[in-house]
């Protein structure tokens, strides 16, 4: 996918407390964190209210282990619907980033915090 916008950073603090139980020992990001962090990035990036943001279809293709860095990427595909791509780094720097993960997002209600508040 090509963005509108350059790679946005994900913040997945390495002592998050979804850790200590997704999975003790070989612990992962959990789905529902890396699209939380997701939906934040992409309302702050879109002047977006993050509760106006739905789901649609989501895919995992890589777990994201403690400490790796994430970014966004994203484009907007018609007013108020977009798709996303995490792309996680890896252990490899010759090999770049790898995604990680990808969704639809839907706008529901006003388009942005800015219509919401008229």
């Amino acid at each position: 996918m090509t963005s509108h916008l350059a790679l946005l950073p994900l913040s997945i603090a390495p002592d998050h407390p979804a850790f200590a139980g997704h999975f003790p020992g070989h612990p992962i990001v959990p789905g529902v964190v890396l699209l939380d962090e997701a939906l934040q990035c992409l309302a702050t990036a879109e002047g977006l209210e993050v509760v106006s943001l739905n789901v649609g279809v989501a895919k995992f293709l890589l777990p994201v282990t403690p400490g790796v860095s994430v970014g966004l990427a994203f484009k907007r595909l018609v007013p108020g619907r977009y798709a996303l791509e995490v792309w996680a780094s890896t252990a490899d720097p010759m090999a770049g980033p790898r995604l990680a993960a990808t969704a639809t997002v839907s706008v529901q209600g006003p388009a942005s915090a800015d219509e919401a508040r008229s």
